[in-house]
């Protein structure tokens, strides 16, 4: 059997271990999946008709804030799915069962490719999950083609496996799992200070380049851009440089705890 054969089978026997966990023990992912359900139907139906106001220049307009709402909660739940990877990393690595891989035959890098290809799957679920609710509570989107749909899907794919590759090496690099979660928490944070809630405008001028140009605003800006039809200007570039980034930074970070010493 040829070497990328035997890392395709262990990779896949990997996966089928993760996805065999989260479906033992599901509370982790519904708790962390509540949360951006909760920030979606509290800024809808408590805050809506406010917030909408400052978007449509005073007039309340709650479908209008679903619209502009929606794109930022996707994300969000990208973010707060990955710590559970987080979590379930380090708590292998406490745990010994790597250890025991490590004197197994089998190709060592499956570990983690298991550890992340079940992460993003989740990911997509969960993302899945949240639409599913938006499009219920009055979210649309008609305007977008197909081919913006497939790019939708693919940035936010590609923005799963970046957070879930920094999620994995926050998750080697902690000590227990409580304290991966709380290590992985900005993940869920970094949207509260984007443009996901309000637009840039509104923000104090002093912050406004902090919550431009990280990770969560540029994407956010570009999956409106594809869905509600609004400018996406260098949007789009950034978005992507920075999934890149975060992914090969996440990636070399992971590779380089669980090759050398775990803690």
């Amino acid at each position: 059997m040829s070497s990328l054969s035997l890392a395709v089978r262990d990779s896949s026997t990997m996966l089928r271990r993760n996805l065999l966990h989260a479906r033992r023990y599901p509370s982790l992912t519904l708790n962390l999946l509540l949360t951006p359900i909760m920030l979606l139907l509290l800024f809808v139906y408590i805050f809506g008709d406010t917030m909408s106001s400052g978007i449509t220049g005073g007039t309340p307009d709650r479908s209008a804030y679903i619209a502009y709402l929606v794109p930022g909660l996707l994300l969000m739940t990208i973010g707060s799915t990955v710590i559970g990877t987080a979590v379930s990393v380090s708590n292998d690595m406490s745990e010994g069962i790597i250890a025991r891989f490590r004197t197994m035959a089998i190709h060592r890098p499956s570990v983690l490719v298991g550890h992340v290809v079940g992460s993003v799957l989740q990911s997509v679920t969960s993302v899945v999950l949240v639409g599913a609710v938006a499009v219920a509570i009055g979210f649309r989107s008609t305007d977008a083609t197909a081919l913006e749909w497939l790019a939708a899907f693919g940035l936010l794919v590609l923005f799963a496996l970046a957070l879930t590759w920094i999620a994995v090496g926050m998750g080697l690099s902690s000590p227990t799992a409580e304290a991966a979660g709380n290590n992985a928490m900005p993940l869920i944070l970094l949207p509260l200070l984007s443009s996901a809630f309000v637009p840039l405008d509104s923000l104090p001028g002093w912050f406004r380049p902090i919550a431009e140009y990280q990770p969560f605003t540029p994407a956010i800006e570009t999956l409106r851009g594809l869905l509600l039809g609004s400018e996406i200007g260098h949007n789009g570039w950034l978005a992507v440089a920075w999934c890149l980034g975060l992914a090969v930074l996440g990636y070399f970070w992971s590779a380089s705890k669980f090759n050398g010493d775990p803690k």
